[in-house]
């Protein structure tokens, strides 16, 4: 899971997670539309012995899309592959997690707010919705049951013991949720993950099923890679995504239809359906990659076309580095999710693309098909050692990136990383806190490479593939991790790693560093590409756009930042403040714009060097010289973007910004941070150095022009929303 905290490592980038289910055959809730159950599809066998997976489940299910519920009926045969007599089986209900909105997931609060603050008729209730079991039995047998705190415990009539097998059949009712969670349905799409009970996985050394709910702040995606047949009779105009192969035959009933898959050897099922997917597909070598996307833009084919493009060169890279991705399909399924990727077994979940998607730079993209092999293929206790399937998957994608020749999201990116947290790499969900994202996948990534550059690059591949060789199919751990790390690479390889997962404040070394300069280096060529990036996903933008300025200096530009100079003592203290943090936001990246204080130099420079630089002007426009100087100029480019200049110029205690075509020069701008009077009320100062900072970050709205009150309250402004700056807004 990828969740968009940052931007190219310190700003927007995006997230993403897991879900799993699996299933096999059997009836169908009684008094629920019979569903047919096909003994095989395209061809391939569901007879259990022919598997070696120890779970097979086959599902039918009715989706009730006028109620939104799921009806339907689960047969699950399991075999006993531990050493104890169980008495019990436990299955996950993860979709109880939607009973109350204090055991839902955080990272979709927000979104579902938004939700239900645009849709008044809409009711808190109609964001919760969760699973009624009806009925467990074997063989006709009833059999006594607990669904409680999203486990379902089944007691056994008599123990199974070792290699024994039993079948269970389970009827159930889901409620799917509005909004944004993992299962829910929201204008056009349903997201189906953890709609069905699963089993948990059981722990032999504490001789106990995992019965831990769904994580409300991470993730809880543990689970054994099992075989699925399922079949969900849906709509005739539902194009319906799920992983296996899908197959589609007419329902008894009118106006509706069966799709079905089988997925053998497939950690957790999930389906997403909507009646306005389009789908691309295209076939290399025996794999098929097909998108199901919204024709939200036009030419919209064309950026699905690069994204499937991408998709295969990446399960190219990681059949190479780590071993071949298995499966004869993969799938994209294209959400309302924001700030969230999520991956899934065979399919993975990405956002609404737009025209200025770039998918040759969407690491996140690339992040989430890395989980194929950290996740869906290895698995792993995402509540306990998180750092398995995250760490590996966003070294994955930056080591992608590196070969790819994207320095920029290559292993600079790993490189320039200095920071540390005092929880170790290895601590579960609950110990690492709020910093799953920067200890997880920031420092987790970082230890990866360290074994990478410690080792080199031809033994850390044979490594990898040795482990993905031991733990396909299976769950891995952080102690399976260092004996593989030793039997491959030896002790002082996995003593190395076993320190940087367990200890806290985590560094990567300083030999593996990027030094002082180049660390400028890199961050200005990284703030290059995310103001650019950022600037162009909205058609039509003003070119006077506060944030413009920078995108302008990033590309190389010259920059002034002209003070005024006929004033006092107080003013000249006010103004230097603003200066110096504009220029601190600038020194980290090497950047530094020259400065004019005197009137003197500000005339030698006024034709040649100030008519080709952008200009930030500081201070009362009636005591700077640059401003006085060019006063007509700047009255009319004033008029372009609505601003009349002499009337905000002469307005008593005013003090705001606003931004115009430089006007010796159409290809410069002018940006002019102003108060009227001789000095900023002493309590404007902070204010409005930090409305100046808001102005310029890429990750604010854009502004052309905005005022402020004396308690630097913004009370009037004109600007163009940025759909990215939601991520950013603090709690």
């Amino acid at each position: 899971m990828k969740q968009i905290t940052t931007f190219k490592s310190i700003t927007l980038k995006a997230i993403a997670c897991s879900v799993a289910i699996t299933l096999t055959a059997g009836p169908v809730v009684s008094g629920v539309h019979a569903l047919a159950a096909p003994t095989s599809i395209a061809g391939q066998s569901v007879n259990a012995s022919e598997v070696q997976t120890p779970i097979h489940y086959q599902i039918n299910a009715r989706l009730d899309e006028k109620n939104m519920h799921l009806l339907g009926s689960e047969t699950v045969t399991f075999r006993n592959t531990t050493k104890d007599t169980l008495h019990e089986l436990v299955f996950h209900t993860f979709a109880d997690a939607n009973r109350s909105k204090e055991t839902q997931a955080e990272m979709f609060k927000r979104k579902n707010e938004e939700i239900l603050k645009d849709n008044p008729k809409l009711t808190p209730d109609n964001f919760l919705g969760g699973i009624d079991m009806k009925k467990v039995t074997t063989n006709g047998q009833s059999l006594t049951y607990e669904n409680k705190n999203q486990a379902l415990t089944v007691l056994l009539v008599q123990g199974l013991k070792p290699g024994e097998s039993i079948t269970l059949q389970l009827e159930f009712d889901v409620k799917i949720p509005y909004g944004s969670e993992r299962l829910s349905y929201y204008k056009d799409i349903i997201n189906g993950a953890h709609a069905f009970p699963v089993l948990a996985v059981y722990d032999e050394a504490k001789h106990k099923w995992n019965k831990t709910p769904y994580s409300t702040t991470f993730e809880t995606d543990y689970y054994t890679s099992s075989d699925f047949e399922v079949h969900l009779g849906v709509p005739d105009k539902y194009q319906v995504l799920m992983p296996g192969t899908i197959t589609t035959q007419q329902d008894k009933e009118a106006g509706r239809k069966i799709v079905s898959t089988v997925a053998n050897n497939t950690r957790e099922f999930v389906f997403f359906a909507s009646p306005n997917y389009k789908v691309e597909r295209e076939t290399r070598d025996g794999l098929t990659v097909e998108y199901y996307y919204f024709d939200n833009v036009p030419d919209k084919k064309k950026v699905i076309d690069q994204y499937i493009d991408q998709a295969f060169k990446a399960i190219q890279f990681f059949n190479d580095k780590y071993g071949k991705y298995p499966y004869p399909e993969f799938r994209i399924a294209e959400s309302y999710v924001e700030g969230v990727a999520v991956e899934f077994s065979r399919v993975i979940q990405m956002g609404l693309k737009g025209n200025n998607a770039d998918a040759a730079h969407d690491d996140v993209f690339v992040h989430e098909i890395a989980h194929q092999w950290f996740h869906a293929l290895i698995g792993n206790n995402s509540e306990t050692e998180s750092f398995l399937d995250e760490g590996f998957a966003d070294f994955s994608k930056i080591y992608f990136a590196e070969k790819q020749g994207d320095l920029m999201n290559g292993f600079k990116m790993l490189q320039y990383d200095d920071s540390s947290f005092e929880e170790p790499i290895a601590s579960t969900n609950k110990e690492v806190g709020d910093n799953a994202n920067p200890v997880y996948y920031g420092k987790g990534r970082q230890a990866i490479y360290q074994l990478y550059r410690l080792v080199g690059e031809d033994k850390f591949d044979a490594f990898m593939q040795e482990y993905f060789k031991r733990y396909e199919y299976k769950n891995a751990t952080i102690a399976g991790l260092l004996q593989t790390i030793e039997d491959t690479l030896g002790l002082q390889a996995r003593d190395e790693m076993d320190k940087a997962l367990h200890e806290p404040n985590f560094v990567l070394k300083s030999e593996y560093q990027l030094t002082e300069t180049e660390k400028a280096d890199y961050m200005r060529e990284q703030f290059k590409e995310m103001y650019h990036a950022s600037l162009i996903q909205i058609p039509g933008l003003p070119y006077e756009t506060m944030s413009r300025i920078m995108d302008k200096v990033y590309a190389g530009e010259p920059l002034t930042i002209v003070l005024s100079d006929q004033v006092g003592a107080k003013a000249k203290k006010q103004q230097e403040t603003i200066r110096n943090q504009i220029e601190a936001t600038l020194s980290f990246t090497g950047i530094k714009p020259t400065v004019i204080t005197e009137r003197q130099v500000l005339k030698k420079k006024m034709t040649n060097e100030l008519s080709v630089s952008n200009i930030i002007v500081i201070g009362s426009a009636k005591t700077n010289g640059f401003i006085q100087a060019l006063k007509p100029g700047i009255i009319q480019k004033s008029q372009n973007i609505g601003w009349d200049w002499k009337k905000m110029m002469n307005k008593k205690e005013g003090a705001g910004a606003y931004i115009i075509k430089h006007p010796y020069n159409q290809n410069r701008l002018m940006l002019h941070f102003y108060w009227n009077g001789d000095t900023l009320t002493d309590g404007l100062v902070e204010p409005f150095g930090e409305q100046a900072l808001t102005a310029l970050n890429f990750t604010s709205d854009y502004y052309q022009y905005y005022e402020m009150n004396r308690t630097g309250k913004v009370t009037m402004d004109k600007k163009t929303a940025n759909p990215m700056a939601k991520f950013f807004a603090q709690e």
